[in-house]
């Protein structure tokens, strides 16, 4: 269906084949194909694949005996996915504000959200988000490079293990979160970096309309801030 929609782009190029959702005007109707439809059919598609692929996971899971760990955090991604296709439309009125299928249209349609709101970055679990995006980053990034380091000693040093690892820790940041413990972090914090991603713009337009930086006006009017300050 990708495919066939961007035989209908009239374009090639993977930079630019672009396949939107239906005008604003259609509401929740069907829309003919060339005018949001197909982007509809790969929505109901995509969201079956996803799901299906979920409740395999679950399935393999109880086979090994092991548990539901892995299709959590494939539900979070999904949860991430339908919060823009699905749960935003739905409480905005129209199948039209979800985000179109494509690179270049994905990243203006990012952008132009952000300046709908003017300062998208001011959004509170924008902020959390983010957060935890980068966590996830630099925390699995010191623990894939201890693990490099400990398995690819210099020449001639023997190889080294987790008791190495966790050791190493303890000296540079004087705390060493396990080698189980270190995974669980990861996941958490990966997950939450999803779900607060979702979250933050499912509450820019049904339930917060103005600029994001008007939000924190309570914030300037803590009586702390006044001219008499603390006294």
């Amino acid at each position: 269906m990708v495919i066939y929609g961007a035989a209908l782009g009239g374009t090639w190029i993977l930079f630019r084949i672009t396949i939107s959702p239906p005008p604003i005007s259609y509401g929740f109707g069907w829309a003919p194909l060339r005018e949001g439809g197909l982007w509809q059919v790969i929505t109901i598609c995509a969201l079956g694949a996803f799901c299906s692929w979920a409740l395999r996971q679950v399935e393999i899971a109880r086979k090994l005996g092991i548990g539901l760990h892995l299709p959590a955090a494939f539900s979070a991604a999904i949860f991430a996915y339908a919060s823009l296709v699905v749960i935003r439309p739905l409480l905005l009125g129209a199948w039209g504000y979800g985000f179109p299928y494509g690179i270049m249209a994905h990243l203006d349609w990012v952008s132009n959200v952000g300046y709908q709101y003017l300062h998208f970055h001011y959004n509170p679990f924008h902020m959390v988000a983010v957060s935890f995006f980068f966590a996830t980053t630099f925390g699995l990034a010191l623990h894939g490079g201890e693990i490099l380091a400990a398995a690819n000693p210099g020449r001639g040093q023997p190889l080294k293990y987790g008791g190495h690892e966790s050791v190493y820790f303890r000296d540079t940041i004087a705390y060493s979160i396990g080698e189980l413990g270190i995974h669980r972090l990861g996941y958490f914090l990966a997950i939450n970096a999803g779900i607060w991603s979702a979250l933050c713009m499912i509450i820019s337009g049904p339930f917060w309309t103005r600029g994001w930086p008007y939000w924190w006006g309570w914030w300037l009017n803590i009586p702390i801030w006044g001219p008499h300050g603390f006294s």
